[in-house]
């Protein structure tokens, strides 16, 4: 496997990540639970967003990926 797949494919697990604490936080809003707060999944949620954006900077950064060339 090269380092490629594997940074997209944790970029990939993330971004799922994100998505599921989104929708926890969501059913926490709609049920009205109290066994955990709505905060806790939407800070998880933030906390990775932060680091997928981080990963990202690091990776054009060292070369593992480069961005789309100028169009003009």
């Amino acid at each position: 496997m090269n380092t490629l797949f594997i940074f997209k494919l944790v970029l990939v697990l993330l971004l799922v990540f994100i998505l599921v604490n989104l929708a926890r936080a969501l059913w926490v809003m709609v049920k009205g639970e109290k066994s955990a707060p709505m905060s806790k999944f939407l800070g998880r949620r933030v906390i990775f967003s932060v680091l997928v954006v981080v990963l990202l900077l690091l990776a054009l950064g060292t070369g593992i990926i480069t961005p789309n060339p100028r169009p003009y």
